[in-house]
């Protein structure tokens, strides 16, 4: 059996580590990403209907039943913050292109042989939650519009499952962090600090030092991901298409307060951070402890401690520093 994958959004901080995990996986081929000009719909919509006929042709080639399909997405630039004409922009595609997955692989036959991953925000979706550590099974409550968009994301796929048989995830994931970050993003506190340590301007910090979060380093994420793609597969060739929300995370939160403890102890000097304010400190949880109740076994394995991923990112800013490089071309 071969898994043909096709990843919208592989030039970003998770797409580039899920290119480096599924290039290690046996039966696993990744289809040629392709440049997407986000913001203009009918580009999107050409070079989306080419990849997913690749995609299909891929899997029907040789006639073979055994041979499965997956679209990951984690495509998408909104954060906490971002105005809501843009987050509607991008539900807005994600909605066309989830609607071309329908038609072509209906079309193609393969609704029953393939899957659907979308990277949803478990900040996002649990910020007005109450009583942490959240699960899946703890009514979301979004306290953003950044929030309320991931949610409506998750209903668009609800809505692809019902209507066409196709397996989806939706991957509720934690604070990923790593080498590669774009730091233009406004999002990522663990890069965002680790350049400060680096440069004459402090990192601002607009929330308490007791907020709790839950940092994953992004080669965890990318292997955990492949790892649900993987078992969603598995019960969709068993016929039994599946519709599964779930929690990707380290289970293990800390406080800001500890996190830039571990600047400190790994530069040996003082942090180099500036506490302020900010309009969207109200749509900012406290606590954000999160536990996966929802296939919990493949969560046991060992992740990057929080330590090392941190010292991995200062190295690599630390890099570019001092050999700068020309911005990558975005791809999808």
């Amino acid at each position: 059996m071969t898994r043909f994958v096709w990843v919208v959004g592989s030039g970003g901080l998770l797409g580039s580590a899920l290119l480096r995990s599924i290039h290690t996986r046996r039966g696993w081929r990744l289809l040629d990403p392709k440049p997407m000009v986000w913001g203009d719909a009918p580009a999107v919509s050409r070079t989306s209907s080419a990849q997913l006929d690749a995609l299909f042709d891929a899997v029907t080639l040789d006639d073979s039943a055994a041979d499965e399909w997956a679209v990951v997405w984690v495509a998408g630039s909104g954060v906490i913050g971002t105005s809501r004409a843009q987050l509607d922009a991008e539900l807005r595609q994600f909605r066309d292109v989830m609607k071309l997955v329908e038609s072509r692989a209906t079309t193609a036959g393969v609704t029953g042989r393939g899957s659907v991953f979308l990277a949803s925000s478990a900040g996002g979706v649990y910020g007005g939650s109450r009583n942490p550590p959240y699960t899946e099974a703890t009514a979301p409550v979004a306290l953003a519009p950044y929030g309320e968009t991931k949610l409506q994301m998750e209903a668009v796929l609800d809505e692809l499952h019902t209507r066409s048989g196709i397996s989806v995830v939706k991957g509720r994931i934690a604070n990923i962090y790593g080498p590669g970050q774009k730091l233009t993003k406004m999002q990522g506190l663990i890069s965002t600090l680790a350049k400060a340590q680096f440069s004459p301007t402090p990192a601002s910090i607009f929330v308490p030092l007791d907020t709790v979060r839950d940092y994953l380093y992004v080669d965890d994420c990318a292997h955990l991901v492949c790892d649900v793609v993987d078992r969603l597969g598995t019960a969709s060739s068993a016929g039994r298409p599946q519709n599964v929300t779930k929690i990707i995370a380290s289970g293990d939160a800390v406080t800001i307060g500890a996190l830039v403890g571990h600047f400190q102890a790994l530069s040996r000097r003082k942090p180099h951070i500036m506490l302020g304010s900010s309009p969207t400190i109200s749509m900012q949880a406290l606590d954000l402890r999160l536990r996966s109740i929802v296939w919990p076994e493949l969560d046991d394995r060992p992740l990057t401690p929080l330590p090392a991923g941190i010292h991995a990112t200062m190295l690599d800013i630390m890099a570019g520093i001092q050999s700068p490089q020309p911005p990558a071309a975005t791809v999808g």
